[in-house]
């Protein structure tokens, strides 16, 4: 998960400040250059580090601070508020007004995710009434126009393409014609990419500025590649003029520190960030959320909306019934996996709750092939056997163990793990009363998720 390493040392840190009853400078000074060594460790851009540090300095050393009745919760206020204002302010793309056809430029180097992530932005503005056309602009690779189609496919977007044109500018106008005529409100440009900033891709998409009338210029980059990262946007940013990013990747980079470098180098705002392979993977970046998440407070807000915009909320209320009626079987048990894959799994979820993120933690609380194991087991026994655990006999079992194909001692220890996680909640009938409603059942999500901990 993202900025693993960096929450788990800084929530060690305030948890050395929160211990003091006072405060004195050198307490400010020395947990500061602590900071300082995650921040670089994250790789963090050097000038950004010395910056923050300094800025938290001048604000944690006053006297108001040292000597206040809690002085080590108010530097992490102030270190909180800096890593907000470090991020930039929330910005969204730009819409063309009235009905006009908004288009959007996606540019980036190849393998940045450029062309993933634009079928991510359909399904985004899909969801909020906008109807997009992807159209492939990348004239040098035909597995590039391939991908799009299949992704778009996957999000139910069109896709615009014309194998035999060469003239990327020319595919753009056509593009932007057949929007016109066929109702479409958003043109997501696809262009093509490089392994690196060069002047024939800059010429390119220059170009395309130039003779198309672009709502929007969005820059792919890959948070894996740490600092070069923001180079790139750099690069992007002085030669064609970015008006937004979009980082990918950020879920398989457990530093970060691209993200928290990138505004302040580039002046460029961020508008999503991916967390994820899957096509609605794609955040709306929240400065003030993420750094409660880097900081390891959570994010229960983003969690919520993911919740009211992926969890099927019939089946979710229904699952709650039966939690709360103590009759929690196999079967709820897979339709609480399948509504936590939607929202990216439960080591996604886990790492929005406050109290449970922290890096190490988070990695030691799930196991994602003991839970598809699990799943395999209970996909494996019969309609009777999911709803009535006590039905499994020593014979159900190795035939349900040779269905799944696994040891026999996976699914003792599966149901052993599951009679005891059915005993817990028929001891908490009040767990979920007032919560859930309004929210596609999150409540009930909420809760299952740390019992279902006990199943990993």
């Amino acid at each position: 998960m993202a900025f693993e390493s960096l929450t788990e040392k800084l929530q060690n840190i305030f948890k050395g400040l929160r211990g003091k009853g006072r405060l004195t400078e050198e307490d400010v000074h020395a947990s500061m250059k602590e900071v300082k060594m995650a921040l670089l460790e994250a790789d963090v851009n050097f000038k950004v580090v010395k910056q923050f540090i300094k800025s938290i300095e001048e604000k944690a050393v006053g006297e108001e601070v040292l000597n206040g009745l809690n002085p080590g919760q108010t530097v992490i206020k102030i270190v909180n508020e800096e890593m907000i204002d470090l991020l930039g302010e929330s910005k969204e793309l730009e819409f063309a007004p009235g009905q006009g056809i908004t288009v959007i430029m996606m540019c980036g180097l190849n393998g940045a995710g450029k062309t993933t992530t634009a079928a991510k932005l359909a399904l985004k503005l899909k969801k909020k009434g906008k109807k997009s056309l992807l159209a492939a602009l990348d004239v040098y690779r035909p597995a590039a126009i391939k991908q799009l189609e299949v992704n778009g496919e996957k999000v139910e977007t069109d896709v615009f393409k014309e194998e035999d044109c060469k003239d990327p500018v020319k595919i753009a106008k056509d593009a932007i014609e057949h929007a016109k005529k066929h109702g479409h409100n958003v043109v997501i440009l696809d262009t093509a990419g490089r392994l690196e900033v060069d002047e024939e891709l800059m010429d390119e998409l220059k170009r395309i500025k130039d003779n198309v009338d672009i709502t929007d210029t969005v820059l792919v980059v890959d948070a894996g590649t740490g600092q070069a990262a923001v180079n790139v946007a750099k690069g992007f940013n002085e030669k064609i003029g970015v008006d937004g990013l979009i980082m990918s990747k950020l879920d398989g980079d457990a530093r970060g520190g691209a993200l928290l470098s990138i505004r302040q180098v580039t002046e460029t705002p961020v508008y999503f960030v991916g967390m994820g392979e899957k096509l609605d993977n794609l955040e709306e970046f929240h400065p003030d959320r993420m750094a409660s998440r880097i900081l390891g407070m959570g994010d229960i807000l983003s969690l919520i909306e993911k919740a009211a915009d992926t969890v099927d909320q019939e089946s979710a209320l229904k699952m709650q019934d039966s939690v709360k009626k103590g009759k929690f079987d196999f079967d709820d048990y897979l339709t609480a996996m399948a509504q936590m894959n939607k929202m990216g799994g439960l080591g996604s979820i886990l790492s929005m709750m406050p109290g449970l993120t922290g890096g190490k933690d988070i990695s030691g609380m799930v196991d994602e092939k003991r839970l598809k194991r699990n799943e395999a087991i209970i996909h494996s026994m019969t309609k009777k056997e999911r709803s009535n655990p006590k039905l499994l006999n020593p014979q159900r079992k190795h035939r349900i163990a040779k269905g799944a194909g696994v040891d026999i001692m996976y699914v003792n220890r599966l149901v052993k793990e599951f009679t005891e996680m059915q005993k817990m909640m028929k001891k908490m009938p009040g767990m979920m009363k007032g919560r859930g409603r309004g929210f596609g059942g999150f409540g009930g999500l909420g809760n299952l998720s740390s019992l279902m901990k006990g199943l990993r």
